[in-house]
């Protein structure tokens, strides 16, 4: 047989046409064409497969070293066609569906986790897997709070297990541009903008009814607030236009923190700033501070504005180099690794911790979160980032954490 390759675009048009053969044990299997025997390969489980979910399922089902053998979603839609897709590929019907993510961290053959939930359930699942022993993709952003992400990496560092964050324009998208603002041909950074969006709002949507055999809205909620049934709650719609779960405060960080995982990680690691935290945050007030601006202890600032991400120097605006060459310090894939997924096939394999270690997501995920605080408290706040709490400011630092539901605690 020849050696199995799928891209995320042909995985999901299977999604809608495949048709299940019957369980055979197939060359594939036994390790032909190059592939690894089944019994030496990453053994893995997608949880979160509407949209980017099972792209991303897509992508890692292209790594010969990847075995897919459990789908789980609340969404009777997205796990129907997602399991079909998986057995389809494999010509087999191994692939098991679950709607409840516990059952599938509880299976003592699973090694790696894809997680590509809402926001709001990402500390959740991926704490509760690293405890199974289970090593983590977790799609961006990493948290719904700050106070989640420095428990996910604690958990991650106890347990010794690789957790990488999906966010792969950084260097994808933007890697270029932090190769030459690092050059040195520009000489100093001092300003860097980027501006992924705005925050989300409360949802005061009523309730209607649930269509029957379409979703389990307890567990979809799970840590959430209780709140009734609207499509539009969990719609997975893209933007702030009150369609999908990205708009809603309690659910996400909206697109502050959706982009933010792209424009903000982008700029901290240009920046070379993204294992530590701003001091200072100030909201824009139409005079002196045009945007809301970060200010971090070595004097950069980081600006959210003009798109970007922008990197303005002491010789002025960086702009990419004909050809890119990572400088000495600047950190960037190994292992001929061209993708976060590809990075953390590589680092389950090695043990190393990834490009987008768990640390790294934490403190993107953080500016995310520090930049819809100040957004809210519509005033100056100060942060100290080794704390990672804010300075004499109680109702600031109420809001660096969420409580949670129910029997949902990490």
């Amino acid at each position: 047989m020849k050696k199995m390759t799928v891209s995320r675009r042909s995985f999901l048009k299977a999604m809608g046409a495949t048709i299940a053969l019957p369980n055979i044990i197939t060359s594939s299997a036994l390790g032909a064409g190059g592939r690894p025997p089944a019994s030496e390969r990453i053994v893995m489980a997608g949880i979160g497969m509407g949209g980017q979910g099972s792209g991303d399922l897509g992508e890692f089902m292209g790594d010969p070293r990847i075995q897919v053998v459990a789908v789980c979603d609340v969404k009777n839609q997205n796990l129907d066609g997602i399991k079909n897709a998986v057995n389809g590929q494999y010509n087999n019907q191994d692939c098991k569906g679950y709607v409840d993510y516990r059952e599938v961290i509880a299976r003592p053959d699973i090694d790696l986790i894809l997680c590509a939930t809402p926001d709001h359930w990402h500390a959740q699942i991926t704490i509760d897997a690293m405890k199974r022993g289970k090593d983590i993709y977790c799609e961006k952003p990493l948290t719904l709070a700050i106070g989640e992400g420095r428990k996910m990496v604690e958990t991650a560092r106890r347990f010794g297990r690789v957790f990488s964050c999906g966010s792969q324009r950084v260097i994808g998208d933007y890697g270029a541009l932090a190769c030459a603002a690092r050059s040195g041909r520009y000489g100093k950074i001092l300003d860097v903008y980027a501006d992924p969006g705005g925050p989300p709002r409360i949802c005061y949507l009523p309730g209607e009814p649930i269509p029957p055999n379409t979703i389990d809205w307890d567990l979809w909620l799970g840590p959430a607030p209780w709140a009734p049934y609207h499509h539009f709650r969990c719609g997975q719609a893209y933007g702030l236009d009150g369609e999908g779960f990205r708009s809603w405060y309690d659910y996400s960080g909206g697109m502050m923190t959706d982009w933010g995982g792209h424009k903000f990680g982008a700029a901290l690691h240009g920046m070379g700033l993204d294992s530590t935290g701003p001091t200072e945050i100030i909201p824009p007030d139409g005079k002196d501070h045009k945007y809301l601006t970060y200010v971090f202890a070595n004097g950069m600032k980081l600006h959210v504005g003009e798109d970007g991400p922008k990197y303005i120097c002491e010789q002025g605006e960086a702009h990419p180099l004909h050809e890119t060459k990572v400088p000495p310090g600047l950190r960037w894939y190994e292992d001929g690794a061209n993708s976060p997924i590809k990075d953390l096939v590589n680092c389950v394999l090695s043990r190393k911790r990834p490009f987008q270690d768990v640390e790294y997501a934490h403190r993107t995920a953080t500016v995310c979160h520090l930049g819809n605080i100040c957004y809210k408290l519509n005033r100056k706040l100060q942060w100290d980032p080794d704390k990672e709490d804010f300075i004499g400011d109680a109702e600031a630092s109420r809001l660096v954490d969420r409580p949670r539901r129910g029997p949902w605690q990490i």
